[in-house]
């Protein structure tokens, strides 16, 4: 099983580069959409605490 998970880590690492040389704009774009979503939820956690707190 192990090879299995090597090949499709291989896959998608070969996809992602593909993507990045030949559609940079579309990378980059998805690349802010993730970090915008990380970025919400990291904020919504705080708020969450910060409402328990207070």
């Amino acid at each position: 099983m192990k090879w299995v998970k090597r090949i499709v880590v291989a896959l998608v690492v070969v996809f992602a580069l593909f993507y990045l040389v030949t559609r940079p704009e579309d990378a980059a774009s998805a690349v802010q959409a993730a970090v915008g979503a990380v970025w919400g939820a990291i904020s919504s956690i705080g708020v969450f605490f910060s409402s328990l707190a207070g």
